[in-house]
């Protein structure tokens, strides 16, 4: 009796996964039933956002995180009205997944924008070592048009329940820069900030930020970093000159290693003392690209991987990998062919990879999440 229970039980789940439905924006799409092995190669995608869903002319800027839990944790903009940048009207929105990506909550907003020179976006995400997680952000007026009158800011949210509901904004602008600097604005990097795990630093968060210096339509990263979960802040001295949207990742010896968007070779320079002083700063030839944000994710003590356009142009994101701890890069793997632009990784429970990336052209832009495995990373079409 237990036994033929126990088969009418699986029987139901069999047929449950096989009428799963996933949010793909408005539309429904089946839920793919793959329990690949580890030697099977595993690719799926889903489509979170469409122009026109939820109301939205356009959706920008992936940010995606695997939190302690499993959750799955993807942010973005909601560019209501047009696909520019700040100071436009723009919403920080989010949704969790509990199942690896296969089914999504409807879009939540964290932070609404009130009007032009009033909206939000740009989202970084940390999960802190005590759980909590914050999202970064910019808000108010643009990059290029900010003054110390009227700043482009650098703000952030705290969740304290896994990202199922957040704080308030809170405004750190002023540790970035103020009027007496050399500098007139700031933006935290989209996509993945970092905690560090080793070392005296451990428990440390970091985000890059870019600032524009005064006279000049010119860039360079300095690092946002906390000890305390965030309750404080204090920035870096330079980590790269000229540069713009950076990502970071700690090696295994404790360093920290900076990736760079510019346009051509990308940059990178190290820091040994938690990202509070850094190197000399070079660029790997390997990966010549457009300027473009990517991210860059630790599979294991010797393998990481690299997303980025694979192209001078906004196309073919690919995800680069490097077995000397990001001396350089080779064997270039096409994650999504045809126009494609930011991307964010992150590493899930069962050792697959997320991939939240932005596929299509201005205004048709949309926003699609990928999971895969180390079989079809290393998997030469």
């Amino acid at each position: 009796m237990k036994s033929r229970y126990n088969t009418i039980l699986r029987s139901m789940a069999a047929l449950m996964a096989a009428f799963a439905i996933t949010a793909c924006g408005n539309k429904q799409d089946p839920v793919p039933d793959t329990t690949p092995t580890v030697a099977e190669p595993l690719c799926d995608s889903v489509c979170l956002y469409r122009p026109g869903d939820y109301g939205s002319t356009n959706w920008r800027i992936p940010a995606l995180l695997c939190l302690d839990d499993g959750t799955l944790l993807a942010v973005n903009d909601k560019r209501k009205y047009n696909e520019t940048d700040l100071p436009e009207d723009i919403d920080v929105v989010y949704r969790l997944s509990r199942d690896k990506g296969y089914t999504w909550t409807e879009p939540q907003t964290m932070i609404e924008g009130r009007g032009r020179g009033k909206g939000y976006g740009d989202p970084a995400l940390v999960q802190c070592a005590n759980g909590d997680v914050i999202c970064a952000f910019a808000g108010h007026n643009g990059y290029f048009q900010s003054t110390a009158a009227n700043p482009i800011c650098i703000f952030y949210c705290r969740s304290t329940d896994r990202g199922q509901t957040w704080s308030d904004t809170v405004n750190i602008t002023e540790v970035a820069w103020d009027a007496n600097s050399n500098y007139h604005a700031s933006f935290i990097a989209s996509g993945n900030g970092l905690r560090l795990k080793r070392g005296e630093h451990a428990g440390r968060i970091l985000f890059a930020a870019s600032l524009l210096r005064n006279g000049e339509n010119v860039s360079d990263n300095y690092i946002l970093y906390s000890d305390d979960n965030g309750q404080t802040w204090q920035r870096s001295q330079m980590a790269f000159r000229g540069g713009d949207e950076s990502k970071l990742i700690e090696l295994v010896d404790g360093r920290v290693l900076i990736s760079v968007r510019r346009s051509g070779a990308r940059g990178w320079n190290t820091s040994d003392d938690g990202g509070e002083t850094w190197g000399q700063q070079g660029v790997w030839n390997e990966i010549t690209v457009n300027a473009c944000n990517g991210d860059m994710l630790r599979l294991d003590d010797t393998t990481l991987i690299h997303s980025v356009p694979n192209s001078m142009q906004r196309e073919n994101v690919s995800l680069y990998v490097s077995n000397d701890e990001g001396l350089s890069w080779h064997s270039p793997r096409l994650l999504t062919a045809g126009p494609s632009t930011y991307s964010s990784l992150t590493m899930l429970p069962d050792g697959t990879i997320g991939c939240y990336v932005e596929r299509g052209t201005n205004g048709h832009m949309e926003l699609w999440y990928y999971r895969f495995n180390r079989a079809w990373l290393e998997k030469r079409p």
